[in-house]
């Protein structure tokens, strides 16, 4: 799997099947999709071959509206260049007349296969690099502690933003206020809107008087200071953090409960949807087509106008994934329509919605998954304000250094193809610009039916995954001609830089059909079993979420099944026979473990959780997204230094440490030797340093992954047979279970009805060779 990631590190590409399935009947055979994980930002500096950014314009082809690069056939005598797409002759312009076989431009440099541009014409007076726009939306229905919590968390916040910064500040309750922080030394203002109705941008517009005595234009959408709108309207409500600390540290320390008083018998008034809609109207008016996030900071489920997710009677519980398979959900229906339209309006606008949502009850992520997913938004969901998972995360956010998220703003990505491959979508945070073209395949997959998607808010750890559809049906015979077994792609990603410039991203890259009788051996050899394992996981929550009566466990188990068929080594109807490649030896585990993930196994969880962890899934790259289906396990003992170890209820033991790294949370599990040589207190005895080395090990690995994770995972530090231990055990493979013979002495057995994986193994083999 190293060369796989070798390759990543050069282009940010990840693929399930490094050589494709020739023809479309080859394709479906295969099982897994022909899918692509990309991320268009990937830091390049981590490649000693990365290029240097590319200071002019990009040659485009004159047919396919491609880019010039390292596959285009050049002729230099004429000064020609031939598409690698549609094979039209492009010729040289004038600056590129000194170019010959030792003189080449970099994008023609055959190891520099993603190179980066930033041209000057495009940006003749770029933005302040630091003037991007943040408007706080805060909910105040929550009791004073989780306030005080929140107010400590946004002022740190506002520390660490920079000077020049726009902020703005919206709370909410039963009413909605928009503050004005330019109040030009008077007394503190807020527009207050009630809560219980759908407000329309023309009403926000009016309410906050952004036109004054000033006749308002009477045609064309109001946007900006280029459509009459002054500079002064804008600076009352959204001002640089240099101009406006002093206030909204006033503002955030003067910030109460909502006054409205609350029944013994019902939930409090929180109108979380029509706050986000009234946001999303004032940055439509004010900064159209700037970076800019709303950040909602939302302590509990919306009850009241649009977007409200459970009524206010405390005796309707809120729904549950029992009632959404049932449809009884009175609210979910007409809450996901409200945010889609919020969606569109966001995308429209070139903003970002990002979800802080800390609570106990469910707030209503799964409904409002639409408009942040589709806007490429953070999302972070914790117990409590006074979380770490919260409080650090936050901070992530605004941090800079080694650690920072690496934000951009307004991206528009693009997928150029040859002509035998057809896009299906893209399962990932992005929404479909609805770019028509002969790309696109009539069977779709997430967002599909285009060539273009928007991305107003990317980082460089977003991952999008792109399905294909092969077109080809002729005779695969063909398909061994040397000249016709490579085939192209090319991704653009044209973005708004954190400084403030435009740049486009290209990424082309090539790869080679293979079809007929002895294409198996090809086809195992370039696949990737992590990428095909994560491609399942994307497709597999996406159908959970859009098809109904979709069995995802007999789904997985099909395809399992399917692919250890066409790709085992085995005698038929012997299932002793059977055996799988190196390259394909470790899938079936991974499938083992997405079954009895939080992606497929919704038992327990709530459908916010179930949402957010599917969120996190759908932006996360490959090496990540594969720690959170099986999680990584680490033994720390006297006996051995550090070593990885089987996720395997045997690797209990009550004299290691183990380490869990599930992603979402990280676990120190004591055994019960040592928890009780820890709570005897030996760690503090300088006779026994070792034991105090041994307890730090793990402290020290787990905060280097808390360190660079986003959203910041939980940390759990428990013993064996504590309550705690249960984050472990529910991960482990249950190979010792409470009515299995086998359970090692001092371990631990897991009370399940779960089979292992041996046994799993066994069917499959069985099932395989029929």
């Amino acid at each position: 799997m190293a060369e796989f990631v070798t390759l990543e590190q050069q282009d940010g590409v990840r693929m399930p099947w490094n050589v494709i399935p020739g023809t479309k009947q080859e394709a479906s055979n295969s099982v897994i999709p022909v899918s692509i994980f990309y991320t268009p930002l990937k830091p390049l500096s981590s490649n000693p071959n990365s290029p240097p950014l590319l200071p002019y314009s990009p040659l485009r082809c004159r047919s396919c509206r491609s880019i010039l690069n390292p596959f285009s056939v050049v002729d230099f005598a004429a000064k020609i260049w031939v598409c690698a797409f549609c094979f039209n002759r492009n010729h040289f312009p004038t600056h590129y007349a000194s170019i010959s076989d030792d003189n080449l431009p970099a994008e023609l440099f055959p190891q520099y296969t993603t190179v980066e541009y930033e041209s000057p014409s495009e940006n003749p007076n770029p933005r302040n690099p630091n003037s991007s726009v943040c408007l706080f939306v805060v909910d105040t229905c929550m009791i004073e502690e989780e306030i005080g919590y929140l107010k400590l968390a946004l002022a740190q916040a506002l520390e660490l933003l920079p000077e020049e910064s726009m902020v703005g500040l919206i709370t909410f309750g039963s009413f909605v206020n928009v503050h004005e922080l330019g109040f030009g030394g008077g007394v503190p203002k807020s527009f207050v809107f009630k809560g219980g109705k759908e407000i329309t941008k023309e009403q926000v517009i009016e309410q906050l008087g952004f036109f004054g005595k000033k006749p308002k234009p009477v045609t064309g959408v109001v946007a900006g200071v280029r459509d009459g709108l002054s500079a002064e309207s804008i600076t009352r409500f959204l001002l640089p953090v240099s101009e406006c600390e002093f206030v909204l540290n006033s503002l955030l320390e003067e910030l109460q409960k909502d006054p409205w008083g609350v029944a013994a018998d019902e939930r409090a008034t929180r109108c979380t949807g029509t706050a986000l809609s009234i946001a999303a109207h004032l940055l439509g008016a004010c900064v159209p087509g700037q970076g800019a996030r709303i950040m909602g900071f939302v302590g509990g489920p919306s009850t009241e106008g649009p977007g409200a997710i459970v009524s206010k009677n405390l005796s309707e519980p809120i729904r549950s994934h029992k009632d959404l398979d049932k449809d009884a959900v009175p609210h979910y229906h007409k809450a996901v329509k409200f945010y889609e339209g919020l969606s569109k309006q966001l995308v429209h606008q070139g903003h970002v919605l990002d979800l802080f949502a800390c609570a106990l009850d469910q707030v209503g992520v799964a409904e409002l998954k639409v408009a942040v997913e589709k806007t490429g938004g953070l999302v972070v969901l914790a117990e409590s304000f006074g979380h770490s998972v919260f409080k650090d995360s936050l901070k992530r956010v605004f941090q800079t250094g080694e650690y920072d998220l690496g934000p951009a703003s307004n991206g528009i990505f693009e997928v150029n193809c040859s002509r035998d491959l057809k896009v299906q979508g893209i399962i990932g945070p992005c929404a479909s610009l609805e770019k028509k073209s002969l790309l696109c395949s009539e069977t779709v997959i997430g967002q599909g039916n285009t060539s273009a998607w928007k991305m107003c808010g990317l980082d460089k750890a977003t991952t999008l995954c792109l399905f294909f559809d092969i077109a080809k049906k002729d005779n695969p015979d063909a398909i061994g001609e040397a000249t016709s077994n490579q085939f192209y792609l090319q991704f653009l990603t044209y973005y708004q830089h954190h400084s403030g410039r435009m740049r486009l991203r290209v990424t082309t890259l090539s790869r080679r059909w293979v079809a007929g009788p002895g294409s198996t051996q090809d086809l195992v050899a370039g696949f990737d079993q992590e990428a095909a394992a994560v491609t399942m996981a994307r497709l597999v929550s996406f159908k959970m979420e859009n098809e109904a009566e979709f069995d995802p466990i007999r789904w997985l188990d099909r395809s399992l099944i399917r692919l250890c068929s066409r790709f085992g080594e085995y005698q038929k109807d012997s299932s002793n026979s059977f055996s799988l490649s190196p390259r394909l030896s470790i899938f079936p585990q991974f499938i083992f473990h997405l079954r009895r993930s939080q992606f497929v196994q919704v038992f327990n969880n709530s459908p916010d959780e179930t949402a957010y962890f599917r969120m996190i899934l759908n932006r996360e790259n490959v090496t990540n997204s594969v720690v959170m289906l099986q999680p990584s396990l680490i033994s720390y003992s006297f006996h051995s230094a550090a070593e990885p170890a089987l996720l395997d209820v045997a690797s209990v033991s009550p004299d290691r440490i183990l380490l869990l790294d599930a992603y979402f949370t990280v676990v120190i599990f004591h055994g019960a030797t040592v928890a009780q040589w820890r709570k005897e207190g030996y760690q503090t005895m300088p006779e026994h340093k070792t034991f105090a080395e041994l307890l730090q090990a793990p402290r020290d690995d787990a905060d280097g992954l808390i360190k660079e994770r986003f959203p910041v995972p939980r940390l759990v530090i428990c013993d064996q047979y504590g309550s705690q231990a249960r984050f472990l055990l529910a991960k482990l493979n249950p190979s010792a279970t409470y009515n299995s013979s086998n359970a090692p002495p001092g371990g631990d057995v897991i009370f399940t009805d779960d089979v292992s994986f041996e046994v799993f193994l066994n069917h499959l083999q069985r099932l395989a060779v029929q």
